[in-house]
């Protein structure tokens, strides 16, 4: 069960953000369970299969939201947290991009009649351009700037 949530105050600002809708779905979702969980008089006290059945949401968000909750209140269940970890770091930036660019649009190394995308990641490393890239992130590099000649 999840614990009470704390007053009418709670509840009715939980309420006004569903009855507005104007927020994020994620934040209007977990707004919605954390409603549906509250064991509170005024509150309904549903299982997360009641829960998530209603929602059509998986279980899983529904104990995330509940530990949001317990850990950091009722802000930290409804706004989502960015780790600055979760991301990966771009191999290409602008620079080593614009070099990708122009060695896709060069002449092939000779014997060949295109560049490929095998032949561009061991360009880019053999050039220093970047450490390592796989021609799959190479390809979706050349995709997103519609360069590409291969």
């Amino acid at each position: 069960m999840i614990p009470p949530v704390s007053g009418h105050s709670q509840r009715d600002r939980l309420n006004t953000l569903i009855q507005k809708g104007k927020a994020p779905a994620r934040q209007l979702l977990r707004a919605r369970i954390l409603l549906k969980a509250d064991a509170s008089e005024a509150g309904e006290a549903w299982s997360d299969g009641q829960i998530s059945e209603a929602l059509d949401t998986s279980v899983d968000t529904i104990a995330r939201t509940r530990q949001q909750l317990v850990e950091g209140g009722i802000d930290a269940a409804l706004t989502r947290r960015h780790s600055p970890n979760s991301a990966r770091k771009r191999i290409f930036d602008g620079a080593a991009e614009a070099k990708l660019i122009a060695l896709a649009c060069s002449e092939p190394p000779k014997g060949r009649s295109r560049w490929t995308l095998k032949l561009l990641e061991s360009a880019v490393v053999e050039m220093a351009i970047v450490d390592r890239a796989s021609d799959n992130t190479i390809g979706r590099t050349l995709k997103k700037t519609s360069s590409s000649r291969t």
